[in-house]
């Protein structure tokens, strides 16, 4: 996972900022994406989390008070999608901003006319490509099975690695881009029809949006209800075990 160099100087930082054990189990203790995990895979997650807390701001805004286990909540959300892909991958933006509730962001466009307009929206959460990610602590703790805000703005960090937003992040070299590619589409363009059409749909109709977010609705299934997603878009579910390297449905 790490080089030679990366392994002294980070076993160094755990050395003095290992998150504790009773914390770590009570900061945790809520989150229905690790419930696959084995007790070596939490230990290397408790590490991660370490390690992001230590090269991570956490910022809360307003008048939120953070604390401890908010803090290790977050980190340990955010690093379950790179359990097993790269810590660096997380290397290019520093912070997390921490709302209390969701908040109101200023959006600007033009149109053909080269008339500017304004849009406010709120938003759970938001990921600036080499900015921050910000959350909302009210949308963490409430979220409804399928959903997580941490890993949805984590997946987008992960979509940007190439510069694009996209759905497809750079994938492994045993992964061939041509069927990740086919089978996400393909899923893609069967929810933007359902919702289209008023149906009700197995995952958030947010998800037909455009390409990018579907990638970041669905990694929240995968990790969050592992089995529905299976269940709904088996291809898909497999894309996805091969890019997070993750079996959350297990291996049958």
């Amino acid at each position: 996972m790490f080089s030679n160099w990366q392994n002294w100087r980070r076993e160094r930082i755990l050395r003095k900022s290992r998150i504790d054990k009773d914390l770590w189990k009570q900061s945790c203790s809520q989150i229905r994406a690790i419930a696959h995990l084995s007790p070596a895979d939490l230990e290397r997650l408790r590490d991660l989390a370490s390690l992001f807390l230590h090269e991570k701001s956490i910022e809360p805004a307003g008048e939120l008070v953070l604390t401890e286990i908010m803090a290790v909540r977050i980190a340990c959300g955010a690093c379950i999608p790179i359990l097993n892909l790269k810590f660096e991958d997380y290397n290019h933006w520093h912070s997390v901003i921490l709302y209390p509730d969701e908040f109101v962001t200023r959006h600007e466009n033009v149109d053909e006319n080269g008339v500017v307009h304004v849009d406010r929206d709120a938003y759970s959460g938001e990921a600036w490509d080499s900015g921050p990610v910000i959350l909302s602590w009210q949308n963490i703790v409430a979220g409804e099975p399928g959903s997580n805000v941490i890993i949805h703005e984590m997946a987008h960090k992960l979509d940007l690695l190439d510069g694009v937003a996209n759905g497809r992040p750079p994938l492994h070299r045993d992964m061939d881009q041509a069927i990740w590619a086919k089978e996400l589409s393909d899923a893609y363009e069967m929810h933007v029809a359902q919702v289209e059409a008023g149906e009700g749909t197995v995952i958030d109709a947010y998800a037909a949006e455009n390409p990018a977010e579907f990638f970041a609705v669905v990694s929240e299934v995968f990790f969050e209800s592992a089995h529905v997603l299976k269940r709904q878009w088996p291809a898909v579910y497999e894309q996805l075990a091969q890019y997070y390297r993750q079996h959350p449905a297990g291996y049958r």
